[in-house]
């Protein structure tokens, strides 16, 4: 499995990791190695995930916890789309 990040997610990375260094820089670091790590997974465990319900496809759109923090993607062609990253604590109604 390939994992392939969108604009978007790259900019929630962008922005999570501002915010959070902001706050604890000793944090920033260590919730970005957490959030990696978690994604690297996907790769050997693409299925992990809890279905996203609301989606189209809710079998191909999945939500992965990593602590406080949730990555959705999607998987299509062996290639996991790492679509949206957010805080639980942040609205998530338009992350499909």
């Amino acid at each position: 499995m390939k994992i392939v990040y969108t604009p978007e997610s790259i900019d929630d990375l962008a922005r999570l990791g501002v915010f959070i260094k902001t706050k604890n820089p000793n944090a920033a670091q260590r919730i970005a190695i957490s959030i990696l790590e978690g994604i690297k997974k996907l790769k050997q465990f693409p299925q992990i995930g809890i279905e996203v319900s609301k989606a189209p496809n809710p079998e191909l759109v999945r939500d992965l916890v990593i602590g406080n923090h949730i990555v959705r993607y999607l998987i299509l062609n062996k290639t996991i789309n790492i679509l949206r990253v957010w805080h639980h604590k942040e609205e998530s109604r338009s992350r499909l």
